[in-house]
């Protein structure tokens, strides 16, 4: 968005209808549906995005910061339905095929280059990730990042070796919203008899029933990863595969509306052009204040309102939290829309101008440079790499801003291409570099179907391994469970190292038994079958004195304190080491997600 957006007034009226030669006489004397520039909502933009990267470099440093996605949506509700609003005040429809154009133009070229020079990258130097980024490469390339990681498990929750592109989900939100918007607005204002106030009222009512829904169908407590037939309730089962209710929540379309909603409500109620003629127009030092309680707001979130805590999200968050971040977000909107109002300046300084202006680069680009630099989900940056990371970013950026997006959406390409013409050398260099992206392209998209994921991935590798590398001493038996349980040993004499868990653990087999471990794992093992397969293994001296016991457990819901109580006795004690002093000493500890 380029921050351009035309404010009209409320609709005249004839015969409760508005017409075309209205519109073109209302507009063409008081000038309400020109477009003025508001550098006051970079500024806020310029917030939101650096929020967002503080946060997933390290959620400790900025708990709240995802908070500034939410932040983006009110904006982009508001600035699209005013540009389309003023659109229609002025020709009496509106040019959905143009405005289409001019959005495509504006974000796909950006999102192509990225996805291409990441393409390069996996391929020259990280060919393993290759294969488990294909489905998330074209989900991109669709704008359906959203839909594939609710549909294939890869929630906030999820673990993964290398997400470089998760973060597209967002991105993907508000261009569906463009997609079928300007068609809504253009329906809504064609049947409109009240003027736009009244389609305002409406659709923050519509904001407010999203928000309704998401509580009403949030989750709460616990809802281990994977789906069981007692957690049921935490999942929708969809043509055949399980969905993690809260992630549908998060990810979606639907529920994440309501921010849009929002947005789009108030461009109908506020009308800045139109505020001048009124006695807000005397306001500006009252929206100053109410905006400045709002940023604080919105900072206090930002500190302290995290997404999740030992493995669940916040239930503030769905019922109520998003909205309140978006009604923080509409009342700074009021005040740097405000003529008088000096918020505008202040937020819109050069420098928050530079970054809200390039925001949209700036998120689409610091994520993957992050899981270039930590090569694995959940690792946080130290402030030396941050800063690095931000350099990078930032350059990209800003090469990205001047020479792919901004000649695109002016138009100014074939201008470039004729000054590339000019020069013969640049055409051979550029035909390298577009082979080369394209060559990188092609061999990510015909990448064999591969498992998405670290965990995926091993349990893909048992189907054909499920053997351990750890070899039984001479004399004893052996057998091995099913595909997805690796070693289950029976020997007469104890293993020296035992790990027992579920498909977490599965995922780290080959780590495991590297490093001399006997691995128990099964997909979808609960407390219960830990103490059971504890239990049994005690029983058949696969544990013994001097064993080395490592146990992961909680993925499949929580551990109750009578299992706990028997793993605990099962395993053996070190010496001096007394049961009561070993079970104040275990914990449980879920993954912090990025």
């Amino acid at each position: 968005m380029n921050g351009r957006t035309p404010f009209g007034p409320a609709a005249s009226h004839t015969g409760g209808r508005m017409t075309a030669a209205d519109h073109t006489s209302r507009t063409s004397t008081d000038g309400l549906s020109r477009v003025p520039y508001l550098p006051g909502l970079d500024g806020l933009r310029a917030i939101a995005v650096v929020a967002v990267m503080i946060y997933h470099a390290s959620h400790h440093w900025l708990p709240g910061g995802y908070l500034g996605v939410e932040v983006f949506f009110v904006i982009s509700g508001y600035l699209i339905t005013m540009l389309l609003v003023g659109e229609y005040e002025v020709s009496g429809s509106i040019d959905l095929r143009g405005f289409w154009k001019r959005r495509f133009r504006r974000l796909l070229p950006a999102l192509y280059v990225m996805l291409g020079l990441l393409a390069v990258y996996l391929t020259a130097f990280y060919p393993v990730a290759r294969e488990q980024v294909r489905g998330d490469f074209l989900a991109g390339i669709g704008y359906i990042s959203n839909w594939y990681q609710i549909f294939v498990g890869q929630g906030y929750a999820a673990a993964e070796s290398m997400v470089p592109l998760r973060h597209l989900w967002s991105l993907a939100v508000e261009e569906q919203f463009y997609v079928v918007w300007p068609v809504v607005v253009l329906v809504l204002l064609a049947r409109a008899r009240r003027g736009t106030p009244a389609i305002g009222v409406r659709l923050i009512g519509v904001a407010v029933a999203l928000n309704v829904l998401m509580g009403a169908l949030f989750v709460g407590g616990f809802v281990p990863l994977a789906c069981t037939a007692e957690t049921s309730n935490g999942y929708w089962h969809v043509f055949g595969r399980c969905i993690n209710v809260n992630d549908a929540l998060y990810l979606s379309s639907i529920t994440r509306a309501g921010g849009l909603m929002l947005g789009a409500g108030f461009a109908m109620l506020w009308r800045p052009n139109a505020i001048m003629r009124s006695r807000l127009r005397y306001r500006g030092r009252v929206l100053d204040v109410v905006a400045l309680l709002a940023l604080v707001g919105l900072v206090v979130a930002f500190w302290k309102v995290y997404l999740f805590d030992q493995g669940r999200y916040n239930p503030m968050l769905f019922r109520g939290g998003f909205f309140i971040v978006g009604l923080l977000t509409l009342l700074v909107i009021a005040a740097v829309t405000h003529r008088y109002a000096a918020a505008g300046d202040l937020l819109g300084n050069p420098l928050m101008k530079w970054i809200g202006t390039r925001s949209y680069g700036l998120y689409l680009y610091h994520w993957p440079i992050y899981e270039i630099i930590r090569k694995q989900a959940q690792i946080e940056l130290s402030v030396v790499e941050f800063v690095f990371a931000m350099v990078v970013t930032c350059v990209v950026t800003e090469v990205s801003y001047r020479f792919i997006e901004v000649p695109i959406r002016q138009g100014h390409i074939r201008d470039l291409r004729a000054r590339i013409l000019q020069r013969g050398g640049t055409i051979v260099a550029g035909v390298a570099v577009l082979g080369v992206v394209a060559l990188a392209a092609v061999s990510l998209v015909n990448a064999s179907p591969h498992c998405v994921g670290e965990v995926a991935c091993s349990l893909a590798a048992n189907t054909t391994d499920t053997t351990s590398t750890t070899a039984a001493p001479a004399g004893s038996g052996s057998t091995t469970s099913s595909s997805t349980t690796t070693t289950t040993t029976i020997q007469l004499v104890p293993d020296k190292y035992v790990a027992i868990g579920d498909s977490v653990m599965v995922g780290a087999r080959r780590q495991l038994t590297k490093g001399g471990f006997v691995v128990n794992a099964k997909e979808n093992r609960g407390g219960e079958g830990v103490k059971n397969t504890v239990i049994k293994l005690r029983n058949m001296n696969s544990i013994g004195d001097g064993t080395t016991v490592v146990i992961q457990v909680g993925t499949n819901g929580p551990l109750n304190d009578e299992a706990f109580a028997a793993i605990v006795d099962a395993v053996p004690a070190a010496a001096g080491e007394t049961g009561a002093g070993r079970r104040t000493s275990l914990h449980a500890a879920a993954p912090a997600p990025i």
